[in-house]
């Protein structure tokens, strides 16, 4: 194994124990606020919405900074604090008493969060310029797996040891992650020299004039849209197709690893895409074939018809998300790279925390209506790209700038 598959293989493994601790716990943190004593359903609710989102909600405003931090004191180091700062915030979590501890600890967690858009940094500068897809896409392969597989893990966990066992757990996640960057991760295979020789950082202002750099935001904030639209209400959608209702966990369960697996397989399959034609060929497909996806979800007569939406649209997604962070990174310049993702994780993010909200408003009037509006999502992210994206090619990287603060 090379130094660089090496670094690539400590990065996806140690974000997929990451992502699979935190899901451990975090689907079940409604039942957790019951024990600590919320039995009304509004305020357990109004708990587990405000405990959920202000951990986003604050890594989105802090994801720039982090990674201008990372930019001129390594990456490394960067995921290295933030997973020390899980170790104990999720620990902490397991002696709460009140709602509001998790509260403020989610809080607290979104003040060191962000390691996801670090790691995918990290990825993309260890791999060599022809796979720097394929290091992208293992990484966000990642990301996906750890959250399908967690809450399979955490109920199993919750049910033998409890739901405050279960928070020591997933801080003991955190610990074997940290281990795992600490020994595997070699910096000097990462970082290029020219950014460890002190060269000079770059305003966000001037990032955003990056060549297809504004475009690429629009659409990874469009593609989380989408990615996290369904969540909320495909149990409510399975049970209205008429599927009895003891068996609408198990189907809608299915679907949900069915998205996440097609989703990892489209982040593979993106490097080998890029091989046959450029980036913007390739989003403007993947926007269409989702459309298409998102289409049979809207249209669908059955339960089982929705077998057949998910792959398409999981598939789609994961394509033109690993194609957009690919394209991205070619015109970041490597001063700026740590900054640069964390622009882009912000897009995710508040795509991220958006998506269920609008979701929930216009399925209380029709939940097909939610899966129309992802095809509108989907056609205009198509022809946003067709029409303004420059180029089309990845691999052109921009020239560092000498711009201070």
């Amino acid at each position: 194994m090379s130094s660089w598959q090496r670094n690539i293989f400590a990065i996806a493994t140690a974000t997929f124990v990451g992502f699979t601790g935190f899901t451990v716990v975090m689907p079940f943190l409604p039942l957790y606020l019951q024990q600590l004593g919320v039995h009304d359903v509004a305020d357990v609710a109004m708990w587990s919405g405000l405990s959920l989102g202000v951990t986003p909600a604050v890594t989105a405003l802090l994801a720039p900074f982090w990674g201008r931090v990372s930019d001129r004191f390594g990456r490394k180091l960067m995921v290295e604090r933030s997973l020390v700062s899980f170790v104990f915030l999720m620990g902490g979590m397991a002696y709460a008493t009140k709602a509001w501890h998790v509260f403020a600890l989610r809080a607290v967690q979104g003040l060191f969060a962000g390691y996801g858009g670090i790691a995918l940094t990290m990825a993309a500068e260890s791999a060599p310029p022809d796979r720097t897809a394929h290091a992208i896409g293992t990484v966000q392969t990642a990301q996906r797996l750890g959250p399908a597989l967690g809450p399979v893990i955490g109920g199993a966990v919750a049910q033998m040891v409890g739901l405050r066992n279960a928070f020591l757990m997933t801080s003991g996640f955190y610990v074997v992650a940290l281990a795992i960057v600490f020994f595997l991760y070699d910096e000097r295979h990462g970082r290029p020299s020219r950014v460890a020789a002190g060269a000079a950082p770059i305003r966000f202002k001037s990032m955003l004039a990056f060549e297809n750099f504004i475009l690429l935001m629009a659409v990874i904030f469009g593609l989380q849209l989408v990615d996290r639209s369904y969540g909320p209400i495909l149990p409510l959608y399975v049970a209205q197709l008429g599927t009895p209702p003891q068996q609408v966990p198990l189907i809608a369960g299915v679907i949900f690893s069915v998205a996440a697996g097609a989703g990892a397989v489209g982040n593979q399959l993106c490097t080998r895409l890029l091989r046959w034609r450029p980036a913007r060929t390739i989003m403007v497909l993947a926007a269409l074939t989702g459309a298409i996806g998102a289409a049979l979800f809207a249209l669908t007569p059955s339960t089982s018809a929705m077998f057949l939406a998910t792959p398409v649209l999981g598939l789609a997604l994961g394509i033109a998300s690993t194609t957009a962070y690919t394209a991205a990174s070619s015109v970041i310049p490597a001063n700026a790279r740590g900054a640069g993702f964390g622009l882009l994780t912000t897009a995710a993010l508040v795509g991220l925390a958006l998506s269920p909200i609008i979701s929930g408003f216009i399925a209380a009037t029709s939940i097909r209506a939610v899966f129309i509006l992802d095809v509108v999502i989907m056609v205009v992210i198509g022809i946003a790209v067709s029409r303004h994206m420059a180029g089309g090619a990845v691999g052109r990287t921009a020239a560092p700038l000498a711009e201070e603060i």
